[in-house]
Parts: structure tokens; C-alpha cells; sequence
């Protein structure tokens, strides 16, 4: 198992790297004159070579990128150079307020998905059908459609929860429900059907093995045939479906925060994108990353816990 993790931390780590290269090149070459875009159009040349050798703009982009390379993984990812902000400081405080939404609508989206795609399965009939419209409507209709639907009815006109979050440094708990409620029914209603269908699918497959008839001929009973022996077969591609939701969910819910007013790394990203502050978009950029990275570690270790062959794949 440990040469097992170590193998995936070590492609996760060389994934880590080619992002990061490929992204600070392209950032780099598509940004014009970067001096210029933090100074202004009435800057004069001397002004914006003076910003240019202060940054070390003036210096080779092997050499920057190596230089930004060596203290990222000093834990220094720079400065704003706009805010002069710290980038790992912008990011702690901005992470817990995505990684909330996200993980509480993913929890939420793995219990509920498998409860209707296992009785979806089971049961068949009517339930299978509207699992099946669902899951096209919920593929059609984009997140932040819902988000703006979600305000207009259940934050402007009922006046049920805050239209914009109240979320601040130190703000209590009940601020935090309120803020994070529709933004998370938003992502569970875009969510929830597509995985429960692909759910459906996994036990339906699994139902039709062999080694369930032959479970039945023993005289189990089809509970236990189902919590003990199906789901678990079924598990692995569940997990694989829920995983690249979750990974969908951190490009969706830039929208979703910027709709909802979340302090979370949604506007980070956009007002950062929009300035061509490289700094921070390539500390968005690696976050994202490394949380990829993670859930796919996690997902792997999962499926290798439940059917030991992955691990020796």
C-alpha cells in the first residue's frame, strides 16, 4: 500500500510541475507589457522599466520561472502586485469559504445520489424514469442559472435567506448557514441527479453478474446481497463519477460566488485574471491543482481499499 501511494503522490507531483510550467509560460507571453498594465497608459518608459527590473521582468523567463519554482515549494508563492498582499495570505483566507461549499455539496450530493440510484435500480419504474429526466435537465440546465433562480424566488421575493452573503473575518455560524445554503442547494440540483444516475448504472451492471444469482441460490436475502456484495462492487465507479463532480464544482462555483458575493476564490480568480496580477492567478491555479491532486489520491486509495487489484495495477 505504501509503494502504492507513493507511486500516485509521484505522479501527482510531476502533474504538479507541468501545470505549473505550462501555466507561467502562457501567462507570461500572453500578458503584453505587464509593467504597463500595473502602471497605467500615462506611464512613461523609465517608469516601466524601473517596474519591470523591480518585478524581474527583465530577466530571462527560465529564469523567473525557476526562481517563482524554487520558493513555491519554500511555501512563498510572492506578492499581489497590486495589493502587495501576500498570495499564500490572500488564499487562507479565501480557501475555507469554497472548500466549505463545495465539500458540504459534495457529501450531500454522494448520500443523497446513492440512495435514489440504488432504489432507482431496485425498484425500477417510475422512480428509474425521473432519475433519467433528471439527470438530462440537471446536464442542461448550468449552475449559476439555477443560483439566479434560487435568489430571485427564495432570497428577493420570500425573503428567506440573504440575496448576498454576509460572511466577513469572525462572522458566527448562522451567517455562514445562511450564506452557504442556496449556493449549496444550487450545486445539489445540478449535481445530484447526474450522479445518481451513473450510480443506477454501476448497480444495475452489478446486479446482473454472475455472482449475484449465485447469492440468491444460496439463499441470501437480497438486503444483504445489496449493502454487502453489490454496493461495494459498485463503489469504485461511483467514487469515480463523484470525484470528477467535485473537481467540476471548483470551476463551477467561480460563478456561483461571484453570484452569491462569496468571499470565496471565485472573485479571487476573476479580479486577479482581469488585472493580469500573475502572482495570484498562478497561486489560484496551483491550488486547483493540488486539489485534483488530492481527491484523485483519495479516490484511488478508496477504490484500492475496496477491490485490491487497483493497487497493483
Amino acid at each position: 500500500m505504501i509503494r502504492f501511494i507513493l507511486k500516485r503522490l509521484g505522479s501527482g507531483l510531476v502533474v504538479l510541475f507541468a501545470v505549473s510550467a505550462l501555466t507561467f509560460f502562457l501567462l507570461y507571453i500572453s500578458s503584453g507589457s505587464i509593467a504597463r498594465n500595473i502602471l497605467g497608459d500615462q506611464a512613461t518608459p523609465e517608469q516601466l522599466a524601473l517596474k519591470e527590473a523591480e518585478l524581474g521582468l527583465d530577466q530571462p523567463i527560465l529564469a523567473r520561472y525557476f526562481r517563482w519554482l524554487v520558493n513555491a515549494f519554500g511555501g512563498d508563492l510572492g506578492a499581489s502586485w497590486f495589493t502587495s498582499e501576500p498570495v499564500t495570505s490572500s488564499l487562507a483566507t479565501r480557501i475555507p469559504v469554497t472548500m466549505t461549499m463545495v465539500f458540504t455539496a459534495m457529501i450531500l450530493i454522494a448520500i443523497i445520489a446513492t440512495l435514489i440510484g440504488v432504489a432507482a435500480a431496485v425498484k425500477r419504474g417510475w422512480v428509474d424514469r425521473v432519475v433519467q429526466i433528471g439527470a438530462i435537465i440537471g446536464d442542461s440546465v448550468p449552475g449559476f442559472v439555477i443560483g439566479v433562480l434560487l435568489v430571485t424566488i427564495l432570497a428577493i421575493q420570500l425573503g428567506l435567506f440573504p440575496a448576498t452573503s454576509t460572511i466577513s473575518p469572525g462572522s458566527p455560524p448562522d451567517a455562514w448557514v445562511l450564506s452557504m445554503t442556496l449556493p449549496v442547494i444550487a450545486l445539489l440540483i445540478n449535481g445530484v441527479t447526474g450522479g445518481a444516475q451513473q450510480i443506477r448504472s454501476a448497480v444495475i451492471k452489478q446486479l446482473e453478474r454472475d455472482y449475484v444469482r449465485t447469492l440468491r441460490s444460496r439463499g441470501i436475502g437480497e438486503r444483504e446481497i445489496l449493502f454487502k456484495h453489490v454496493l461495494r462492487s459498485a463503489a469504485p465507479a461511483g467514487l469515480t463519477v463523484l470525484s470528477l463532480q467535485l473537481i467540476g464544482m471548483l470551476g463551477g462555483v467561480v460563478i456561483l460566488e461571484q453570484i452569491f458575493a462569496l468571499p470565496g476564490m471565485g472573485p479571487l480568480a476573476v479580479t486577479a485574471t482581469s488585472q493580469s496580477d500573475l502572482p495570484v492567478v498562478m497561486g489560484v491555479v496551483m491550488y486547483t491543482v493540488a486539489v485534483v491532486i488530492v481527491v484523485n489520491l483519495l479516490v484511488d486509495l478508496a477504490n484500492g481499499w475496496l477491490n485490491p487489484k487497483v493497487r497493483t495495477s
